[in-house]
């Protein structure tokens, strides 16, 4: 995900309900380079890593683009790069900084791609599965757009490790994940995000400075109020937040980056996300 993306060209992909996207901002859950934590921006960092050491020769598909800073890495000579997300402004900023360099970027719903079947030899979907209120959909059109052979990527909280975030919608434990991806792959693995012991245990403590804040709404008044009211004070707040809670956790000043996490097969509830691999989608009969 990039910083400061905005809700300006077709709705549906990336961060919303579909029944609330129209009316929804979603600048205030971005990673934000200075404003969120070090070990938040080094952990996206650390999965688009994972992806590209897993990949192999032609067409790849970076759903959920933004301004395209992930997606560019993704870029080799013997691969051609596909970014789609469904703000134009996103979609703008991406062509204008990295088309030069041959990254293609199209604006496009996440649920409705507007791609033949078998397009792509490779798909990455990283923090984006949580964000729908029907993340089947998400799963089904990624299965479409993939060869027969095509391999997809998918990244996104554990359910018990996450922070509390009005934007998550659907949040997965490692078997449902491999449930849903099994209905439409025939070849999936589920595994793990985890950071060594220093960089968890600064996740730990940043949770339970959040904690503190959330139980001062004792009469849990932001549940009760409508959610899109909910979400437009968390994506105000949010910034504020960081600098005041997370104050020091940013800007490179904890020396925290991507080669402070690594892909597990040892999951547990403490395991921060999911890192599934979907191969060869299933075709209806």
């Amino acid at each position: 995900m990039s910083a400061n993306r905005s809700v300006s060209g077709p709705p549906g992909a990336h961060g919303v309900a579909r029944r609330e996207r129209t009316a929804t901002r979603l600048t205030g859950e971005r990673p934000r380079q200075g404003v969120t934590p070090d070990s938040l921006l080094a952990l996206h960092a650390a999965g688009y890593r994972s992806v590209i050491e897993r990949l192999g020769t032609g067409t790849m598909l970076d759903m959920g683009c933004g301004e395209g800073f992930e997606s560019a890495r993704f870029l080799s000579e013997d691969r051609v790069v596909v970014g789609a997300d469904y703000s134009a402004d996103a979609v703008v900023a991406a062509t204008g900084r990295f088309g030069r360099d041959g990254l293609l970027v199209a604006q496009m719903d996440a649920l409705s791609l507007g791609f033949a079947q078998g397009s792509f030899e490779w798909a990455c979907s990283s923090h984006l599965i949580e964000h729908f209120d029907d993340p089947e959909g998400h799963v089904r059109e990624l299965s479409r757009v993939l060869a027969d052979d095509g391999t997809v990527f998918f990244l996104t909280p554990n359910a018990p490790a996450d922070f509390e975030n009005p934007f998550h919608i659907h949040l997965f434990e490692p078997t449902e994940l491999g449930e849903l991806l099994t209905r439409h792959f025939h070849d999936v693995t589920v595994r793990g995000m985890d950071a060594v012991p220093h960089v968890k245990a600064d996740f730990t403590a940043r949770r339970a400075k959040a904690d503190k804040v959330l139980r001062l709404d004792v009469l849990d008044i932001r549940h009760r109020m409508p959610r899109s009211w909910y979400i437009g004070i968390y994506t105000r707040l949010l910034p504020v937040a960081y600098k005041v809670i997370a104050r020091g956790d940013s800007g490179g000043m904890t020396g925290i980056t991507a080669d402070d996490f690594f892909v597990t097969d040892e999951l547990d509830r403490t395991t921060m996300v999911l890192f599934a691999t979907a191969s060869r989608p299933r075709r209806p009969a």
